[in-house]
C-alpha cells in the first residue's frame, strides 16, 4: 500500500514505521493516523519486531497538527481523540515487541506515540514532553494515564501541569526512557535489540507481553495466577518442546510461534 505521510519497512522479521512528514515535524494529523491504522493492520505473521521512528532528523514527532486542530468542533475533537485512541491502543496491543526510537522532539501526540511503545530508546537531541495544557488542553491520545504508569503520578502532574520538555537525560533519570544514544546509533541499537529479540521464541515473547499489560493494574494474586495459568498454557505448545530440546541437545532452537 502507497502511503504519503509514513513509510512501513521490513528486513527479514523486523519492520520499521517511519512518521515521515518532515515539513511538519512528522506531526499527526488525521491523514497520518488513518495511514498509521491501515499500517499497523497490515502488520502480518512474518513480522515478529516492529521498531517506531521518524523520518528526518529533527523529530520523532513533534505533537499532534495544531493547524489540524485550531479549527475543530467540540464534536470533531472528539472524533479526533478517538482516532488517535484507537491507533495508540493498537499499537499497544501488538502481540509483539514495539520499540520507539524517539530521534528528535517528542512532544504531545509525539509522546504518546512513544509511550505506546514497549519500550523507548532516545537519541541525545531528543526533547520529550507533553505541553498541551500551554494550548488550553489536554493530552488526548492516552498521555494522562500512559505517562503516569510510566513515572509515577506526581512526576506525571509535574510534566504535564507545567508543559515542560525535557531532554533525553532527564527523561531517563525520570524513567520514561530506557537508554540515551547518540544519534548515529540510534538505529543500530534499535536493531540489536530486536534481534536479540528474534532469537527468542515469539509465542512466549507474546504471551508475556500480554500478562505483563494484564497485569499490571491488578491485584499481585490475581496477577499471578494469570502468570501461573500462561506458564502452563505454553507446556502446550511446539515452541516449548523445541526450546527445551533444544537447550538439551546444546543447538540454537528454531522457533514457529506456534
Amino acid at each position: 500500500m502507497a502511503y504519503e505521510n509514513i513509510r512501513l519497512e521490513q528486513e527479514g522479521a523486523v519492520a520499521t514505521l517511519f512518521i515521515d512528514r518532515p515539513k511538519a515535524l512528522n506531526a499527526l494529523n488525521s491523514k497520518t493516523l488513518q495511514e498509521m491504522e491501515a499500517a499497523l493492520k497490515s502488520i502480518g505473521q512474518d513480522v515478529r519486531v516492529l521498531i517506531v521512528t521518524g523520518g528526518g532528523e529533527k523529530a520523532f514527532v513533534a505533537g499532534a497538527d495544531i493547524a489540524e486542530m485550531a479549527a475543530l468542533t467540540e464534536t470533531q475533537a472528539q472524533e479526533f481523540g478517538a482516532l488517535g485512541h484507537r491507533v495508540m491502543a493498537m499499537l499497544e496491543e501488538l502481540p509483539i515487541p514495539t520499540i520507539a526510537a524517539v530521534n528528535g522532539f517528542a512532544l504531545g501526540g509525539g509522546c504518546e506515540l512513544a509511550l505506546a511503545c514497549d519500550i523507548i530508546y532516545a537519541s541525545e537531541k531528543a526533547k520529550l514532553g507533553l505541553p498541551e495544557v500551554g494550548l488550553g488542553v489536554i493530552p488526548g491520545f492516552g498521555g494522562t494515564q500512559r505517562l503516569t504508569r510510566a513515572v509515577g503520578r506526581a512526576r506525571a502532574k509535574e510534566l504535564i501541569f507545567t508543559g515542560e520538555r525535557i531532554d533525553a537525560a532527564k527523561a531517563k533519570e525520570i524513567g520514561l526512557v530506557l537508554e540515551v544514544l547518540a544519534p548515529e546509533a540510534l538505529l543500530p541499537h534499535c536493531r540489536d535489540v530486536a534481534a536479540k529479540m528474534l532469537k527468542n521464541g515469539p509465542l512466549a515473547i507474546a504471551k508475556a507481553k500480554r500478562v505483563i499489560e494484564a497485569g499490571a493494574d491488578q491485584d499481585l494474586r490475581v496477577a499471578n495466577e494469570m502468570e501461573r495459568k500462561t506458564f502452563g498454557e505454553l507446556f502446550g505448545s511446539a515452541d516449548q518442546r523445541e526450546g527445551m530440546k533444544a537447550f538439551l541437545e546444546k543447538r540454537p532452537a528454531t522457533f514457529t510461534g506456534k
